[in-house]
C-alpha cells in the first residue's frame, strides 16, 4: 500500500476512533476511568502506527514527504519539516483550557472541580510549561541543523551519486527527529492529563487537523474554479 492510500485509510480510521471518545461519557467511578483510557490507547496505539508507517516512507523516498501529495495546499503550507510543528500542541492545551475555564469560572471560584482541561492543576501546568520550554529546544536543534542542510545545497552540483545518498541520508536523519519530536510530545502531554482531560485533549486534536483538512480541500476545490 502506498502511503498516500495508507494516510487516507488512517485518516477515515481516527474519525471512528475519535467519535468514540467524543462519544463517552464523564468519568464519575474507576470504570469509567478505565474504559477511557482504554479508548486513549487504541488512539494512541494508532498515532503509533502512523509514524511507524511513515518513517518507512521516510527511508523510502524522504523527498516524497516534503511535496506531500496526499495534502491539500493550506495542510502542506502549515508544515513544519513534513508534519505539524510540536509546539502547537501547547497552544491547543492552552486554548482548549482557556475556553474550559471561562465557561464554569463561577464553579471554580466556588471550589467546584470540573475535572477538565479548564481544571488543570498548579503542578500540570507547571510541567505542561516545563515541557514546552523543553520541546523549543529540541526544535531549534532541529531547525539549526536543516539550515546546515539547505545551507550545503550547492555540494549537489556536480557531485556523485554516492554523495547525493548521504545527503539524502542526512536528511532522512533530520525528518526523523522531527517525527520523534512529534510523537514523544504528543505522548507526554497525554500522560501527565487525567483521562477526561487527556480525551478533551485528542478529540480537541484531531478536530483542529479534521478541520484544517476539510477547509483545505474546500480551499483547493475553489481554485480550481477560478
Amino acid at each position: 500500500m502506498s502511503f498516500h492510500r495508507f494516510h487516507e485509510t488512517w485518516l477515515d480510521h481516527l474519525h471512528y476512533l475519535v467519535d468514540e471518545l467524543a462519544a463517552a461519557p464523564k468519568p464519575s467511578t474507576s470504570g469509567d476511568n478505565l474504559y477511557l483510557l482504554k479508548l486513549i490507547n487504541r488512539v494512541m496505539t494508532h498515532y503509533d502506527e502512523y509514524y511507524r508507517v511513515k518513517s518507512l516512507a521516510a527511508k523510502n523516498d524522504v523527498l516524497s514527504l516534503f511535496s506531500a501529495p496526499w495534502l491539500n495546499f493550506l495542510e502542506r503550507s502549515l508544515h513544519w519539516i513534513v508534519g505539524w510543528r510540536p509546539t502547537t500542541l501547547f497552544h491547543l492545551v492552552y486554548t482548549e483550557s482557556s475556553i474550559l475555564f471561562e465557561s464554569h469560572v463561577i464553579d471554580i471560584l466556588r471550589g467546584v472541580r470540573t475535572g477538565d482541561l479548564g481544571d488543570l492543576s498548579p503542578s500540570q501546568l507547571g510541567r505542561v510549561s516545563e515541557l514546552q520550554c523543553e520541546t523549543v529546544r529540541e526544535e531549534n536543534a532541529i531547525n539549526d541543523e536543516l539550515s546546515k542542510w539547505q545551507e550545503g545545497v550547492s555540494e549537489i552540483v556536480g557531485r556523485t551519486c554516492v554523495d547525493l545518498d548521504e545527503k539524502i541520508q542526512r536528511m532522512v536523519s533530520i525528518v526523523e527527529k522531527a517525527e520523534d519530536l512529534r510523537l514523544r510530545t504528543f505522548k507526554e502531554l497525554v500522560q501527565l492529563l487525567t483521562p477526561q482531560q487527556a480525551t478533551e485533549f485528542l478529540v480537541a486534536a484531531a478536530e483542529l487537523q479534521f478541520g484544517v483538512h476539510w477547509w483545505g480541500l474546500n480551499q483547493d476545490r475553489q481554485r480550481r474554479r477560478l
